[in-house]
């Protein structure tokens, strides 16, 4: 197929547009005309998916990318094409698409031994100072990636079939066995020459040339060391209350626990050894649009913007990596009945442009900490190689350009942390629960504990109002009391340290460790456990934000409590008798307490929860609500006939729930006063939830917040305010920090470990 039109500038020209439609009938040939394809405009880029008329649409006025020349996806079939010796040196345009392994291997040449690395091959010694072995390692690399994979087979090279089935060993969850098997069934059917692997070792043993690698670094039983640096001679743990061997048995070398390490220097190098990704990496300084106001990136937002006024030295090269570092625990077996616990580590960069950040192929999993448990407090332990690596990116590391043609010293900084709530405190130091379990209100946490729910309760947001409103005053509404302290002002990272120089821990799960800790508090009777791992970068404590509350979970939990209290779910509604006895407790809110009657105590309805028949009607409306495909999941398979009980709701189902059907489902029940403040609830986490942000709304939903939450405080219980509803009063001001939640949630670390991992 004529793929010519794809290189012209004119996009009114004639051939131009019956190149278009001649795109568009090979991509919906056997489709259905009404589905979405992905649309390859300079804009999406093949990330978006849209309807015919809409990519017709995109690629006149974008136009098509032009490194896009084999249409896989959109059903051209993936084939290898054998290039002469000029093309392997770069073809004219400069691009070609990032599938094709023989440009993939001319971008990996052109990094080690310049542009013209071709005419060097027999050279022995690149210009790069790499040794022989590693020049022969490479080319023959180069052989397997033009060697059919039998004479006459021009849709395989030898390196692209086993390229392909690993791929899709991966995808599949094949078993090593199964795969073995697989192979044995293709020497057979292919013919004897066909360069088939023997086993999966062997096939790992070819691809292993390309430069991702990983370290398997040995660790203690009991978390307390890994084995290396000076302990990496060492049989036993160093810690004298372990002392567990390093290996199975005497005299075996086979390790009781391994972390696995994936260094980060070669993917972050291989992605400025690609011409255009190369050119991506420099767009949020080159190409972004800076208003003032909006944030549609995390280069928009204040922590960014505040590490360039104290590093200007590192914000002059926009080819300097900003990352997240993301991080949470998952079952590798799928299956609810194993407690089996394993930890990976991602890392993520964030100069590439909004349709490509936090995109898959864009995640690097830095580490794989071992189960079965939770590393805990001792993820620190593990986090040591990585620390190390992140501390040479700051000094710099020597790289190629593919997009200059010149090789830069390449440096790379962290600049938070993402991670639901349990999480945060293994990175932070800072353990979220008890009294004061808030890390941002930390010693000035207002919480409460309830006698006979038996609960602790984080109220008193009234201290975040003005200091001259009315509410401050009044106590009936409240817990009883005046409230006029001032609103907590977030310690800087250098009281921090202030407050960690006195904390010292050794780390370990030992027995004799975990009695200790449990006996042990500090003396300043703070909620430090250690000192982040963190502050050994010589930037961490200058940082404006270095920990993300999660608000993929924070606000999982507010929508499950809301309907669960509003629609009085046994066992999950945060309003019972015990709530009512601590009602009476503390004095307040006397219309709600239990009223005995004989031997029977009668609880009195309350102003936010729905009767039966609103009930039924609310069950109805979500039986019979239908969205968008993909928008979100069956929420009516959740309903319970009979039981006015909602379950297998997912995390996105709670955010369409408590942004888009809440407001919707309650119309007409409830009082006006509980109606409104749910409405106001709603209508903030929507904005809090938004891909783009505007600063000036972000300060008027700041300064919301606060009488929201005062307003929930007047109609419901202490037990509703769990501590996930706490701190939601900080989320205003960490997205003005931060930038929008899309980079610096978990939505997309959960999604990668649910299918990749």
């Amino acid at each position: 197929m004529d793929k010519n039109w794809m290189r012209l500038d004119n996009r009114q020209d004639e051939s131009y547009k019956l190149g278009v439609a001649a795109f568009l009938n090979f991509a919906y040939s056997g489709k259905a005309k009404h589905l979405t394809i992905a649309c390859p405009c300079k804009q999406c880029n093949n990330f978006c998916n849209h309807t015919k008329s809409v990519v017709e649409n995109h690629l006149f006025t974008f136009g098509i990318r032009k490194s896009y020349t084999r249409w896989i996806h959109h059903g051209e079939q993936f084939r290898q094409e054998i290039r002469e010796d000029s093309n392997l040196g770069g073809d004219e345009e400069g691009d070609t698409d990032s599938e094709d392994l023989n440009h993939m291997l001319n971008d990996i040449g052109t990094a080690q031994w310049g542009g013209n690395w071709f005419s060097r091959e027999d050279d022995g010694e690149g210009s790069s100072g790499l040794n022989a072995s590693e020049t022969d390692a490479f080319l023959k690399l180069l052989e397997d990636a033009n060697r059919e994979l039998y004479p006459g087979n021009t849709f395989f090279s030898k390196l692209s079939f086993v390229v392909t089935l690993l791929h899709l060993k991966t995808m599949n969850g094949w078993t090593i066995n199964s795969f073995n098997s697989l192979l044995e069934v293709f020497k057979k059917a292919l013919p004897l020459e066909a360069a088939v692997p023997k086993s999966f070792s062997d096939a790992k043993r070819i691809i292993r040339d390309l430069g991702f690698k990983s370290e398997k670094i040995h660790a203690c039983v009991n978390d307390c060391v890994l084995f290396r640096k000076e302990y990496e001679n060492f049989d036993t743990c160093p810690n004298p209350n372990c002392k567990e061997a390093r290996y199975k048995s005497k005299g075996s070398k086979i390790p009781r626990k391994v972390l696995r390490y994936f260094p980060l220097k070669p993917r972050l190098q291989r992605l400025y050894a690609h011409k255009e990704i190369a050119l991506d990496m420099r767009w949020h300084k080159e190409k972004r649009v800076d208003d003032g106001n909006t944030m549609r990136h995390p280069a928009d937002s204040e922590a960014w913007k505040h590490f360039d006024k104290l590093y200007p030295d590192f914000a002059h090269d926009p080819r300097n990596v900003r990352f997240g570092l993301a991080t949470d625990g998952f079952n590798p077996f799928g299956t609810m009945t194993s407690t089996y616990s394993i930890w990976p580590v991602f890392v993520v960069p964030y100069n590439l442009p909004p349709w490509k950040c936090m995109k898959d192929p864009f995640f690097f999993m830095s580490m794989l900490i071992p189960g079965p448990k939770s590393p805990g407090n001792e993820i620190c332990v593990y986090m040591a190689p990585l620390i190390d690596e992140l501390n040479e990116f700051w000094d710099g590391l020597e790289s190629y350009d593919a997009h200059t043609g010149q090789k830069f010293t390449l440096r790379a900084a962290l600049l938070w942390t993402i991670n639901d709530f349990p999480a945060y405190a293994m990175l932070s130091g800072w353990s979220t629960k008890g009294y004061q379990a808030c890390p941002i209100c930390m010693a000035e946490t207002s919480c409460m504990h309830l006698k006979h729910r038996k609960k602790l309760c984080y109220t008193g947001h009234r201290r975040f109002l003005p200091i001259d409103h009315h509410w401050r005053r009044e106590r009936k509404p409240f817990d009883g009391k005046v409230d006029f302290r001032n609103p907590v002002i977030p310690l800087s990272g250098k009281e921090v340290l202030e407050q960690l120089e006195r904390i010292e821990i050794q780390f370990g799960k030992t027995l004799q460790q975990i009695k200790a800790r449990k006996r042990k508090r500090d003396a300043s009777g703070l909620n430090w456990t250690k000192k982040s791992c963190f502050f050994e970068l010589p930037y961490w404590s200058n940082l404006k934000l270095r920990h993300n509350l999660d608000v993929m979970h924070i606000v999982k939990n507010i929508s499950e409590s809301v309907f669960a209290t509003i629609m009085d779910f046994d066992g999950k509604t945060k309003d019972n008798w015990q709530c009512r006895n601590d009602l009476k407790e503390l004095g307040i809110k006397k219309d709600l307490h239990l009223i005995q009657n004989g031997d029977v105590y009668i609880m009195p309805h309350a102003c936010y929860q729905l009767f039966k028949e609103e009930k039924k009607k609310v069950c109805d409306f979500l039986a019979s609500i239908k969205f968008p495909d993909g928008f979100a999941s069956n929420i009516s398979r959740c309903i319970k006939n009979g039981q006015f009980q909602l379950s297998g709701m997912k995390s996105h189902d709670f955010h369409i729930f408590i942004q888009r059907i809440l407001p919707l489902a309650i119309r007409g029940s409830l009082t006006k006063e509980v109606r409104q403040v749910l409405f106001e609830l709603s209508d903030l986490i929507k904005k809090l939830c938004a891909r783009t942000l505007h600063r000036d709304v972000l300060q008027e939903c700041d300064s919301k917040i606060p009488v929201i939450m005062c307003k929930l405080e007047r109609l419901f219980p202490p037990a509703f305010f769990d501590i996930m509803l706490h701190v939601l009063v900080h989320l205003p001001a960490e997205a003005i920090l931060a930038g929008p939640a899309q980079y610096r949630w978990m939505f997309p670390f959960e999604r990668y470990d649910v299918i990749h991992i």
